[in-house]
């Protein structure tokens, strides 16, 4: 539901917009990754045995998500009502009872087993944590979206040991600067998890495995909606590591998906080619992680294609002039190494 402004106590206010899809996380992350042609299933709770319940069958069905919805009679289908205004903040109600995410506990995992990739999500609590031992069993990795779970060390240790990648906000407002940025990192890396991702929402992302560490900024956009943002950048960066891209594809492309989410409302996504052009626009850092320590060894800013071409052209025009030819094959010398410029941070 999308709204000017969010109006006063006891007033109301005109919407604009309304869009109906399916929810939580992982059922975006697999409606979106079905939008991407990529194959996809979902595990999920039983929902009411009603009008609303069927309907969501038939729409996960539609979208070609794989897996069986279980329907029940003891309670009704849940909804969430997510309220965004015209910066893009949202305010959510959900309904979220211990007796439907009980029923995660006799969930079927036999999908799991054929999977390359499971998708959990860290406030199902306890209930997830057996499709997490499941997939660890059959050599799948976890990506686990730890939100600002992290904060309390028992969750973070009874996560980390069973995740691979690992996605946190700095705080529960999804805000926060360089030092909780660093600070969200530093404790994520010192848990083991292999791959930790920290969204800074507006801000972009940092991306570390072990240590190659990539820092990608977001664009400045028009905020219309930025519910499902977080679940577009999981999509995102699982797309890229089901294509067997470098880390900083696909952070890049997580990123760059998550940026155009946020333009418009509903789950309807953009298309590949279109996130990879801005994917390839964004100002990118590398940095590594060493003795507790963070170091920017590289800056990348995006060079427009037009430009690059010139000055490729520009470079062979010099290389015919000076009859200097493009390869050798036996070096007379090595060239000395140089040292990128640091800094610590």
């Amino acid at each position: 539901m999308v709204l000017e402004k969010l109006p006063k106590r006891n007033t109301g206010a005109v919407v604009k917009e309304v869009n109906e899809f399916v929810f939580d996380d992982a059922a975006i992350v697999a409606c979106l990754l079905r939008q991407w042609s990529v194959s996809a299933a979902m595990i999920g709770t039983a929902v009411g045995d009603d009008v609303r319940g069927h309907a969501l069958a038939k729409q996960l069905k539609n979208w070609g998500v794989q897996g069986t919805v279980r329907f029940t009679e003891e309670y009704k289908t849940p909804i969430e009502v997510n309220v965004s205004d015209k910066n893009g903040a949202r305010t959510y109600f959900w309904q979220r009872t211990a007796q439907m995410l009980n029923t995660l506990d006799t969930a079927d995992l036999s999908l799991v087993s054929g999977s390359k990739i499971l998708y959990a999500d860290w406030y199902d609590g306890d209930h997830i944590l057996r499709a997490m031992d499941e997939a660890k069993q059959h050599g799948v990795p976890v990506f686990v979206n730890l939100e600002h779970g992290h904060r309390k060390a028992e969750i973070l240790k009874k996560f980390a040991q069973r995740a691979t990648i690992c996605q946190a906000v700095t705080d529960a407002a999804q805000i926060g600067g360089k030092q909780a940025l660093l600070g969200t990192a530093r404790k994520l890396l010192k848990s083991g998890i292999q791959t930790a991702i920290i969204t800074l929402a507006k801000g972009g992302c940092l991306v570390a495995h072990g240590e190659e560490i990539v820092r990608v900024f977001a664009p400045s956009v028009k905020a219309v909606d930025a519910c499902g943002a977080g679940a577009t950048f999981s999509a995102g960066f699982i797309y890229g590591h089901l294509k067997g891209w470098d880390l900083e594809s696909c952070a890049r492309f997580a990123t760059a998906a998550a940026t155009l989410k946020v333009t418009r409302a509903g789950l309807q996504m953009f298309p590949v080619t279109h996130i990879m052009e801005l994917a390839a626009s964004l100002k990118v850092e590398r940095w590594r992680f060493r003795n507790n320590r963070f170091e920017i060894m590289e800056r990348i800013f995006s060079i427009p294609k037009q430009v690059a071409r010139q000055g490729k052209s520009a470079q062979e025009r010099l290389l015919r002039e000076i009859h200097f030819p493009r390869e050798r094959k036996n070096d007379e010398f090595q060239h000395p190494h140089v040292r990128p410029k640091r800094k610590i941070i």
